[in-house]
């Protein structure tokens, strides 16, 4: 397994007053922020067992994730669902996506 997966995992906890929160004001935001999140975790497992390029799939598949937790985040705060995310939560979901960006480069 990657390391960077318990990261991912810690990111998905911290995530779950935001997830309430956002919730309440917008069902289908939050339910896409969940899927999202989700997949992140699943494609990351996936890929660090898979075989040939569908191990860069799979890591191409959990960045595409993050980026939208990302972009969930982003519009839950431009619409004032929320108040802006804990930016120690934001650097380590900064950090899941760096790591994923630089897989997904070898």
């Amino acid at each position: 397994m990657l390391r960077i997966y318990p990261v991912v995992l810690e990111v998905l906890r911290g995530l779950r007053v935001v997830v309430a929160r956002i919730g309440r004001q917008d069902p289908a935001l939050v339910d896409q922020l969940r899927r999202a999140g989700a997949s992140v975790a699943l494609n990351l497992s996936e890929g660090s067992y898979a075989l040939g390029g569908n191990v860069k799939a799979r890591l191409h598949d959990a960045l595409g994730s993050a980026a939208e937790v990302r972009a969930c985040l982003d519009a839950a705060e431009a619409l004032g669902y929320t108040e802006p995310i804990d930016p120690v939560l934001r650097d380590k979901l900064d950090r899941v996506i760096g790591t994923l960006y630089r897989l997904t480069r070898r």
